[in-house]
């Protein structure tokens, strides 16, 4: 690969998680890395439990903000 393809490739991953983190996208594979670090012989949830158990989270502690 070249050096242009390199520094190409390392700039693309760099914004994607830049946008991942943004937009929430990131959250889930966040939340994998802490639990298997912190609780390392249990399974974390699935990547659909984790959102509903966020979703249910969010409907439970409702937080009226202007912006």
């Amino acid at each position: 690969m070249s050096e242009f393809s390199q520094k190409f490739w390392d700039r693309y991953e760099h914004v994607r998680y830049l946008w991942r983190a943004m937009t929430g996208e990131g959250a889930y594979d966040a939340y994998v890395e802490r639990h298997r670090r912190e609780h390392p012989g249990h399974e974390p949830m699935s990547e659909r439990e984790f959102w509903r158990a966020r979703a249910d989270e969010a409907e439970r502690n409702v937080q009226a903000r202007c912006c």
